[in-house]
């Protein structure tokens, strides 16, 4: 069994050895306007976002920096055609099982089960690690929140890592 990592110190040196200022942690003094589920989850659409750098065969691999982009990835991709790359984090785990930072497969079983309703027909994945904060909120975040809108999500899972 490997040792944890302690992501606080390896973000910090991931981010000197690239010549960055030293990483601030953002700290959000107004409360995220999650809203209430209207229907129970047996009956909602469950859409997935994730930050662990997944993207599908054909698709161009995330950069590591500030890279504020995002992959459409079809729930249903088979894991053979995951790939992954991320700078801030150990890769292995990912590599060996997509499932572990992106639960497509999971989510769909959970479907087929009729536990949830349904999931979007994609997936969005970025690559976190991204210095700028103010890229996400004002950038990445709302596009990611209109594709869940055109997709008709009614719930998204967050996966972070």
């Amino acid at each position: 069994m490997r040792e944890p990592v302690d992501y606080i110190e390896r973000t910090r040196s991931q981010y000197d050895a690239l010549g960055y200022p030293p990483y601030t942690w953002v700290r959000n003094e107004e409360a995220p306007p999650f809203a209430p589920l209207t229907k129970p989850l047996s009956r909602s659409k469950v859409g997935l976002i994730c930050s662990g750098g997944i993207y599908r065969v054909g698709q161009i691999a995330f950069h590591y920096k500030d890279d504020i982009s995002y992959r459409r990835i079809p729930m249903r991709t088979p894991r053979r055609d995951l790939r992954v790359t991320h700078f801030a984090y150990d890769l292995r785990d990912a590599r060996q099982d997509p499932a572990v930072v992106f639960p497509a497969a999971t989510l769909a079983a959970l479907a087929d089960a009729g536990a949830i309703g349904g999931t979007a027909d994609n997936a969005y994945a970025f690559m976190g690690g991204i210095y700028s904060s103010r890229k996400v909120k004002d950038v990445l975040a709302p596009r990611l929140v209109a594709e869940c809108v055109r997709d008709e999500v009614d719930v998204a899972v967050l996966v972070p890592v």
